[in-house]
This record gives structure tokens, C-alpha cells and sequence, in this order.
């Protein structure tokens, strides 16, 4: 059709009542009509590690909640990162029972809420670890434990990092998809445009690379900083938790990179169009990057003794028939460091029961 001497373009078609199925048809993805048991496996798997996931964070934000200790800046954003953690449990648990021989009856919109519930979660924990990347910058340069940051900047603070992590999961949902460019669909998640995976994969690994780059720097001034300091006992004291401090949030930020780089690199794949390559290894990194949400509070319990010591008293507040004769009544100490160590694990479960008595 010409006007005025000129082509006009065809109207792009707009697959607005197709089927989920029928986008993973044209991208080439398939999908089981059965039940295999593969599938069974994927799926019974997934459930159990996402309810460890729930658990494990539910436990870490009960920590931080309870503990006076930890009324901080850092572990208020540790928290939210447990909390970002939590939220992926839900979303990977919504998954499970989306996949698979269900995938085919979800509608456009519960397919892009599957896959949306998915990108917040990674969005609030990438925002997250910035925030405390600034937090630590903002204090490690002065040698200070904690920021002075005030509890209602700190509250506004995660709120904006739940506010851009919403819009960030709902922006193929308002528009940046290939229903309306069939073309352009990819193959490990057929209803979003290749370039929207392009724009994700390249954000989030540019925020990897920054993130790792001030945190290295951090880490060295650290450890070039307390070389200097003085011998005297509060510096010192001062110094090794500074440092103890600085190391966790270091392993955090090194496993979250670990386990989530993989499946960004798969996603730019994609984006650029190697399909073939991306199908092989999806669910595998898809794995490994839920994961990472188990692995959080099983670092604070290696690394924050404060932290363990809350999580048994929590523990010891659920189940407390398990510590009717004390927690130690049959062992026995013979040095004075073990003796020391015995007596501080009797306060500890005192303090445990008269917690538990007194919320009663």
C-alpha cells in the first residue's frame, strides 16, 4: 500500500488472546503435555528447598527483630536482604506449582506474574547489597561500627528498594514483551522480548561489577587501616569486629554473585539469540540461583556469634521440652576455658526461659 509515493509499514499483529502455549511453540521451548519424572523430581526438589528458604529467613528476620543487638543500620538492610531472600522462597514456591504440564494452562497474566514474582525478588536483594555497599563505604572510612543513619531514613530507604524492585518486576507486564513482535521472543522465557533480557542480564551484571569493585576497595582499606591501628584493647576489640563485620558481608556478596552470574550470562545468551545453548543449562543455573537464598542464614550462623546464640534461643523457645535438665547436664568440663564456656551456655539457656516464660 503506498501514499503519497511512500511504503507504509504493515500494522504489527498483536497475539493478545494466544495461548501461553502457543508462544512456547513459536520460540521453539517446549513443553510436556505429561507428568515425567523428571518433572516430579524438579518439582519435589523445589518444593523442599523453598520451604527451608522460607524457614531459614523467617529465622533470620526473627533474630533481627528480637535482638536489641542488632537495632542497626546494617542489620535493618540485612534483614530487608532476608527479607528479599523470603520473598524469592514464595516466588520460587508459586513456580513450582506453575511449571512444568501447568505451564499450558496459565493465562498471559499469570504467566507474567510467575516470572515477575521472580524478577523483584532479584531486584530487591541486587538494590539491597548496593545499599550496603553505600552503608559500609559511608562508615568503614571513618572506622565506624554502625552508620549514623536514623531508623525513619532506614525504613525509607528499604521502602524505595521494595517500591523500584515492584516496578522493575511489572515492567514486561506493562509493555516491553513480543506479544506484539513475535520475532523477538526468547526462548527460556517466551513471552519477553529479547531486548528486555539484553537490558536485565546487562543492569544486573554492571551492578555486580560495581558492587564487587567497592567492596574490594573497602576490604582493603580495612585491612591496610588496622595494620596501623594501636594495640590498645577497645581498639583492637573495636577493630576484629569491624573487620568480622566487613567479612560476612563480603562472603554474602560473594555468594550472591556466584550463584546468580551463571543464569544473567544464560539470560544475555539468550537476549542475542543463542537459544540452542540456553535450554541445556537453564534449569540447572535456575537452581543454583535459588539456592542462594538458603545460603544467607547459613552464613550468619558461621560467621555472627551474636546471631547464632539468637537463633538457639529461638530454637530453644519452640522446642522447649528439649531443655528441661539444661543444655549441657551431661557433659563434663575440665578447664577453665570450657568451664567458662558451660557457664556461659547455662545464662544463655536461662535467659532462653525466662524469654519464653515471660512472652507466655
Amino acid at each position: 500500500m503506498s501514499l503519497m509515493g511512500g511504503t507504509v509499514a504493515p500494522k504489527p499483529v498483536c497475539y493478545t488472546n494466544a495461548t501461553v502455549k502457543f508462544f512456547y511453540e513459536s520460540s521453539g521451548k517446549n513443553i510436556s503435555d505429561t507428568w515425567r519424572t523428571q518433572d516430579y523430581i524438579v518439582v519435589g526438589l523445589g518444593l523442599t528447598v523453598c520451604v527451608f528458604i522460607i524457614l531459614a529467613n523467617i529465622l533470620v528476620i526473627t533474630a533481627i527483630f528480637i535482638n536489641r543487638r542488632f537495632h542497626y543500620p546494617i542489620y535493618f538492610l540485612l534483614g530487608n536482604l532476608a527479607a528479599a531472600d523470603l520473598f524469592a522462597g514464595i516466588a520460587y514456591l508459586h513456580l513450582m506449582f506453575h511449571t512444568g504440564p501447568w505451564t499450558q494452562r496459565l493465562t498471559r497474566y499469570q504467566w507474567f506474574l510467575r516470572q515477575g514474582l521472580i524478577d523483584t525478588s532479584l531486584t530487591a536483594s541486587v538494590i539491597n547489597l548496593m545499599a550496603i555497599a553505600l552503608e559500609r563505604h559511608q562508615t568503614i572510612f571513618t572506622m565506624q561500627l554502625h552508620s549514623k543513619m536514623t531508623n525513619r531514613r532506614v525504613f525509607l530507604l528499604i521502602l524505595s528498594i521494595w517500591l523500584v524492585a515492584t516496578l522493575m518486576g511489572l515492567v514486561p507486564t506493562l509493555g516491553w514483551n513480543c506479544v506484539c513482535n513475535l520475532a523477538r521472543c526468547s526462548k527460556m522465557a517466551p513471552l519477553y522480548s529479547r531486548d528486555y533480557l539484553v537490558f536485565w542480564a546487562v543492569l544486573n551484571l554492571v551492578s555486580f561489577t560495581i558492587m564487587v569493585v567497592v567492596y574490594t576497595r573497602i576490604f582493603i582499606y580495612v585491612r591496610h587501616k588496622s595494620q596501623r591501628m594501636s594495640q590498645h584493647t577497645t581498639q583492637s576489640r573495636h577493630k576484629e569486629t569491624v573487620e568480622s563485620l566487613m567479612r560476612t558481608v563480603f562472603v554474602i556478596l560473594s555468594c550472591f554473585v556466584i550463584c546468580w552470574t551463571p543464569g544473567l550470562v544464560l539470560l544475555l545468551l539468550d537476549g542475542v539469540n543463542c537459544g540452542i545453548i540456553v535450554l541445556k543449562f537453564e534449569k540447572y543455573f535456575l537452581v543454583l540461583a535459588e539456592f542462594n537464598s538458603l545460603m544467607n542464614p547459613i552464613i550468619y550462623s558461621y560467621r555472627d556469634q551474636d546471631m547464632r546464640r539468637t537463633f538457639k534461643r529461638i530454637l530453644c523457645c519452640l522446642c522447649p521440652r528439649a531443655g528441661h535438665k539444661g543444655p549441657h547436664a551431661g557433659v563434663r568440663f575440665n578447664t577453665l576455658d570450657q568451664e567458662r564456656r558451660r557457664q556461659e551456655l547455662e545464662d544463655s539457656w536461662i535467659a532462653c526461659k525466662l524469654s519464653c516464660a515471660s512472652s507466655s
